[in-house]
């Protein structure tokens, strides 16, 4: 294992903010992991989990604790099973699932982060999540002091939640396991519209895996979704909010508001979310409150090339995000009655 003394935590994240942690530990197995984990349960000192750093806030104080990077490497496949260290660079991992000819996480490419960070959001983009192909998690847990291997149905999935994200104190990722699909080197079925148009198919048609993710790929380019070091478009956590999912009164109230700010011809974006719930986009909802693609004077802006991602220019400090955001918080609910949820995790601040 590494240790480091009041080391940057910035250059660890994709916002490419924040300040240091008074300890960093890089660990490189499982055990140097749970190692970490238990000597600072045992000392009682604060404790940060860090992977690829893709959906980290991290405050301008930085980390009164202990910070530990997860760098474990591990890519495991055998037939359609597949296996990866929590410290695995998610998209690099999609990639060779790929050229396996396997299918069920292509539209996950370009997605950053590490994989051990896939099961706590269920991540999910252009129709798929990392929900439908786990099949078991292996988690350190810090209450029971013991190694579990969760199934996916303990693993509570739902939309950009899990187990894991409803107890972030409790749970250490360290494995991920997936189930492919051999479908002769074509994806799995196309469930977004954006992609299948892009592709020049239809919902629910099969194209080659490989050109599914590139198809992914050049979609997230143009939002400024796959990171660059050069292009500070992509100095995010990418989308910044969850999409809103409303019960009917809620929606209701939301078509009303819609209506009279915008006039009836106009019809706000809806999808199936489960029984008596329909899910809206954030990106609309940002659009249409007034904070188009590259909003903002200051070091902190919106995305050129997409309204969900709040962006670091090169010399914003946290506090310039923040500031953003609640910006938008405030114009959204003002505008349409909806309250926006951040995605990333924050350290030592919040919205």
């Amino acid at each position: 294992m590494q240790e480091l003394h009041d080391a940057p935590l910035a250059p660890l994240t994709t916002f490419r903010l924040g300040g240091p942690a008074t300890r960093l530990i890089t660990a490189t197995t499982d055990a140097e992991v749970v190692a970490a984990v238990r000597e600072a349960d045992d000392a009682g000192t604060p404790l940060l989990i860090i992977g690829g750093g893709s959906n980290l806030v991290i405050g301008d104080k930085g980390f009164e604790g202990t910070a530990l990077r997860i760098a474990t490497r591990g890519f495991g496949l055998s037939g359609t099973a597949l296996e990866l260290a929590a410290g695995e660079t998610w998209t690099d991992a999609v990639a060779r699932t790929v050229e396996a000819g396997l299918a069920g996480i292509e539209c996950l490419a370009g997605i950053p982060g590490s994989a051990g960070a896939t099961p706590i959001q269920n991540v999910g983009a252009y129709g798929q999540e990392v929900s439908s192909t786990i099949t078991e998690v292996v988690a350190y847990d810090r209450t029971t002091r013991e190694t579990l291997t969760l199934t996916n149905a303990e693993c509570a999935f739902s939309y950009r939640h899990s187990r894991f994200k409803e107890h972030p104190e409790r749970y250490v990722v360290l494995r991920v396991r997936f189930a492919l699909e051999d479908a002769g080197g074509l994806s799995a079925p196309l469930k977004y519209a954006e992609t299948a148009r892009a592709l020049g198919v239809e919902p629910g048609d099969r194209v080659a895996a490989a050109t599914a993710r590139e198809s992914v790929l050049a979609l997230r380019a143009g939002k400024g979704m796959v990171l660059d070091p050069a292009d500070h478009d992509t100095w995010s956590a990418g989308s910044f909010f969850t999409n809103p999912i409303l019960d009917d009164a809620q929606f209701a109230a939301f078509l009303a508001r819609a209506c009279e700010r915008l006039g009836a011809d106009v019809a706000p974006p809806a999808f199936p979310a489960g029984e008596g719930r329909t899910k809206t986009s954030a990106a609309w909802l940002i659009d249409r409150a007034g904070f188009t693609k590259g909003y903002g004077t200051g070091p902190a802006r919106i995305s050129t090339k997409h309204t969900l991602a709040l962006t670091n220019r090169g010399d914003a400090t946290t506090e310039d995000l923040l500031a953003l955001a609640r910006e938008v918080v405030a114009g959204v609910r003002e505008a349409f009655g909806i309250t926006l949820v951040n995605e990333p995790v924050t350290v030592g601040v919040s919205l």
